[in-house]
């Protein structure tokens, strides 16, 4: 049974791996996205990330489907203590921004969509520089405080906006941020590496990174003349045309056929063992790619291999 992780300062013990759930209502349908949830949780999987706004980029949608659909699999499962639910707020086609009052009617709106009476960690999806830090703090305070919320987290947001979140809610004995969420992985490290990181790591925050297969570049499938058939090739294709992204798939192939493991477990282990990180977030289309995610949670990289993965991702 794999070890949960506790979240930072808070009272949160989670999967060392996040589900991401940014495909549901997307690439997943709802029967596809209710296998992979199974599948996930059957593996002891607790980790539910998602946000207001997914997906409301596709034709058709309004945003909110991902969230309904996870709602819809808790009330079918009766399952909704033994899952942790992290969404977010900014982002919604009816609930931009970062306002007092619309953070309190979005939470409100996701609290109906996923069926619940509190989201576990609710995070300001994209930080709104033009709101004052004590706004947003005061209307996340508010949420604890009034039982709709347990934990607040921090996401896409400087070191200084973040420090100086951190800096009033101390002085005013308001909620703290207990995780961030940062762009993250082995093909992108100065996104999180640097300021973000060391405020992370001085205030004891638990940083949840996405994008943590870099569109799945780092699963292994994008090779020079493959072709490979997602909604999100291009961006991830892209990785092949720089020197970093090809030394790093070298050294990660390398490093999965000494552990007779697959290349995104090896990628998502190098990213796990990283200073802060609590638990990557990877998302799966199908339970057919659940068992290489899944697997991070039984991999450790030895010293010399992450040592490796780092040289090769720091060209």
């Amino acid at each position: 049974m794999t070890s949960l992780r506790t979240l930072g300062s808070s009272d949160l013990e989670v999967f060392p791996l996040a589900l991401g759930g940014n495909v549901f209502g997307w690439t997943a349908d709802e029967a596809t996205s209710f296998a992979v949830l199974d599948a996930y949780t059957a593996a002891g999987g607790n980790f539910l990330d998602t946000a207001d706004s997914y997906t409301a980029w596709i034709d058709g949608n309004s945003g909110g489907e991902s969230e309904t659909i996870i709602g819809k699999w808790i009330a079918a499962r009766g399952n909704r203590d033994d899952v942790v639910i992290a969404t977010k707020v900014s982002e919604h086609p009816d609930y931009p921004g970062l306002s007092a009052a619309n953070i309190k009617a979005a939470a409100d709106a996701s609290l109906r969509r996923l069926g619940t009476d509190r989201i576990d960690l609710y995070y300001p999806h994209f930080d709104k520089p033009e709101v004052p830090v004590a706004e947003i703090i005061g209307a996340l305070d508010e949420l604890v405080r009034a039982g709709k919320v347990r934990q607040i987290g921090a996401s896409n947001i400087s070191a200084e906006r973040l420090q100086e979140s951190l800096d009033h809610s101390d002085r005013e004995g308001l909620a703290r941020y207990v995780a961030l969420q940062p762009h993250y992985n082995l093909v992108s490290r100065d996104t999180y590496e640097g300021g973000l990181q060391d405020v992370a790591a001085r205030a004891g925050l638990a940083a949840v990174p996405y994008f943590a297969l870099a569109s799945g570049f780092l699963t292994g499938k994008y090779r020079p003349g493959a072709t490979v058939d997602s909604a999100r090739a291009g961006k991830a294709a892209a990785h092949l045309e720089t020197e970093r992204g090809r030394s790093v798939l070298t050294a990660l192939d390398e490093i999965a056929a000494a552990h007779d493991a697959e290349i995104p477990t090896v990628a998502l282990a190098w990213l796990a063992a990283q200073p802060t990180v609590a638990a990557p977030i990877a998302s799966a289309r199908t339970p057919e790619q659940l068992p290489a995610l899944l697997a991070v949670a039984d991999l450790t990289l030895t010293r010399p291999e992450l040592d490796r993965l780092t040289e090769a991702s720091s060209l």
